[in-house]
């Protein structure tokens, strides 16, 4: 049994505040051995090589993904919608289909905000990808819930990976893997701070791979307790230097919208709307906001597969 599998079967019943304190003592740990490739890894830069820059000149991407983890995430999503949207920006929200409901009008008003729906894995109980057997099962009832949700992508809760088995799912992308993350359960990262074709050779299928770029709100705010974005700005600087795409997940229910400080799991929404308000300021004109759904096209309408 992994470290996921041990980590879903004991969740239950340890409280939750015992599991944020083992983790950031685990990450404080983490964080000095691996200060070579966190936040930036300087081995992840390196472009495409028939690559010939984004639309309309703009120096970098920028994407915005949500992750709905529960209920609670799940009743404040409309708040983050809104304040994105009087500010310019597009987001997509993922949400977990069999963990909590979702109603029809939920994702009908998203995308009629010119916002963007995803599939964020079935269950969030870490068995999505214990065997092929499970995973075809549930790779089932995913596509059943892309096809009703009309969704393009899908991401892993967790962000486990196998993206071999992806091509069972009928999607235009998939945005499961990262550049570098030491922190999270499976850490292998793909040293890239560009989208990139994944291609099955023995089938016709293929996707395209959008990895985040930037860390996770809950890593920052919740395990490092850090109380400034001074970090996500250094490592967006340094992914528009390299004229990167920065990717970011942020989670609904560890957002704390009154911006209070004093709850142990959430952290202020002051910090988000700090970012993008630094985005705007610092880069205004510069950068292109796409839906991934939307970035996956531009990538597939590229002339080689890289």
């Amino acid at each position: 049994m992994d470290f996921i599998a041990y980590y879903y079967l004991l969740r239950p019943i340890i409280p939750r505040r015992i599991q944020v304190i083992f983790r950031r003592i685990l990450v404080q740990i983490q964080k000095e051995k691996n200060s070579h490739i966190w936040p930036i890894d300087e081995g992840a830069k390196e472009p495409p090589e028939d690559w010939q820059g984004w639309p309309n000149g703009k120096k970098f991407c920028l994407v915005l993904t949500h992750d709905v983890e529960a209920e609670k995430g799940y009743k404040k999503f409309r708040q983050l919608m809104l304040l994105e949207k009087e500010l310019g920006f597009r987001s997509s929200f993922n949400f977990v289909p069999e963990r909590y409901h979702i109603d029809d009008h939920a994702i009908h008003e998203i995308k009629a905000n010119g916002f963007e729906v995803g599939v964020h894995g079935l269950k969030h109980d870490g068995k999505l990808y214990q065997s092929f057997e499970i995973f075809k099962e549930r790779a089932y009832k995913i596509n059943q819930y892309l096809s009703a949700w009309e969704a393009k992508g899908f991401r892993s809760p967790s962000m486990q990976h196998h993206l071999p088995w992806l091509h069972l799912l009928n999607i235009d992308y998939d945005a499961s893997t990262f550049d570098t993350d030491p922190f999270e359960p499976q850490p292998d990262g793909i040293r890239k701070i560009f989208p990139f074709w994944y291609i099955n050779n023995s089938t016709d299928r293929n996707f395209i791979e959008l990895p985040y770029t930037l860390p996770q709100d809950f890593t920052l705010f919740i395990l490092m307790k850090e109380n400034n974005i001074e970090i996500w700005k250094k490592k967006l600087d340094w992914i528009i230097k390299n004229g990167g795409m920065a990717l970011l997940i942020t989670h609904p229910d560890y957002i704390n919208y009154d911006n209070s400080i004093n709850v142990f799991d959430e952290y202020p929404l002051q910090y988000y709307q700090d970012f993008l308000n630094y985005i705007q300021q610092k880069y205004s004109g510069l950068y292109w906001n796409p839906l991934p759904a939307e970035l996956a096209k531009f990538w597939k309408t590229r002339a080689v597969r890289k």
